[in-house]
């Protein structure tokens, strides 16, 4: 069962990980193993980070063990492989102040939550991910209701009529993946390249050709509400598209640091520089892993934030029991770490 706190309390723990994204999530896990407690912070209103608000319908092909699995497939397994340390989340916050003393670090969010801990573990991305809303005017009333930018569950949508808008790699991999579920798909996007891997492209033409989906090169204008749960759309080349049940953009993310520019670590390109030994920032007991971290010869793959935060869990067991050795084991043959991961 995952704890998830009401904001405005005031908590202690080892280890604050700010970022409830896969590389966060793992952190729970390799610091479980070695004792140490964390609590998560997520501005986002769900566990999983990117995954789960932009692709988890849709498949990762570069998890090593696994051929094929979705994003949401993905932090379902980091959750429960994270299970048996008990890890706390605090979601829909954002981290507004952190306060260095002698001994401790005080976090503080922007929904009046306190945690003391011993150390951080900033896992956030490449920051605050805002997603890039559709550019037509008065769309406030239709989010989440006819507006949608992300998918759960595409089979919500069948037989429905829908619209993409976009023309990247999201938007190509969804007009693909409602192919015989939703009822009627137009894709919009303002000029004929894409910027999308060829094979996805021509595969949409493929279905365009077939007129298995429309295609219109130009830019939603304008919605009006049908008063039936539908929308008009209103496109900018003057064509009218009727009885829209969703709308699906996807223009990619603006990345904000937030706060995270203000507590004096050492940027680089708005990344946080760390040192490869153990990902500790500039300032001590700060640690960064995953996207928002840079080092030479740094990238970004989930699987590479997975080896930052095994090597940053080794430091930060010393700033959480500086009175005990550190002794590496491995999983496989630790019946210490076997009976903490509740297997024999």
């Amino acid at each position: 069962m995952v704890d998830i706190q009401e904001p405005g309390q005031k908590h202690s723990t080892d280890v604050v990980i700010i970022g409830a994204g896969p590389c966060g999530i793992f952190t729970v896990f390799e610091l479980g193993l070695l004792d140490v407690k964390a609590h998560l912070i997520d501005n986002l209103d769900k566990i999983g980070g990117q995954c789960a608000e932009l692709y988890p319908d849709k498949n990762l092909y570069d998890i090593p063990s696994r051929p094929a699995l979705t994003g949401q497939e993905l932090i379902d397994d980091l959750v429960k492989q994270a299970e048996p340390f008990k890890p706390t989340f605090h979601l829909n916050q954002m981290t507004s102040e952190i306060i260095l003393n002698e001994d401790s670090i005080l976090v503080k969010t922007n929904a009046n939550t306190t945690i003391e801990c011993k150390s951080i573990v900033i896992a956030a991305g490449a920051g605050s991910f805002v997603t890039r809303k559709l550019p037509a005017a008065d769309i406030q009333s239709f989010e989440g209701k006819n507006i949608f930018y992300s998918v759960k569950n595409r089979k919500e949508f069948m037989d429905k009529k829908i619209i993409i808008a976009g023309g990247g790699d999201s938007a190509l991999d969804y007009v693909l993946g409602f192919k015989d579920i939703a009822n009627s798909i137009t894709l919009v996007h303002r000029r004929k390249e894409f910027k999308a891997v060829q094979d996805s492209i021509n595969k949409v033409m493929t279905m365009v050709d077939n007129q298995e989906a429309n295609f219109h090169m130009s830019t939603v204008k304008k919605l009006i509400d049908n008063n039936k749960g539908q929308v008009n759309v209103e496109l900018e080349d003057g064509t009218q598209i009727e009885n829209v049940d969703a709308i699906f953009p996807f223009f990619g993310l603006k990345i904000e640091l937030g706060p995270i520019a203000n507590w004096g670590l050492n940027l680089e390109s708005n990344l946080i520089s760390v040192n490869t030994e153990n990902f500790e920032t500039s300032v001590p007991r700060i640690f960064a892993v995953g996207d928002i971290c840079h080092y030479p010869g740094k990238l970004k793959l989930i699987l590479s934030g997975f080896h930052e935060a095994t090597l940053a869990a080794k430091k930060i067991f010393h700033y959480c029991y500086s009175d005990k050795k550190y002794v590496f084991r491995y999983t496989t043959s630790s019946s210490e770490l076997k009976k903490k991961l509740g297997v024999s």
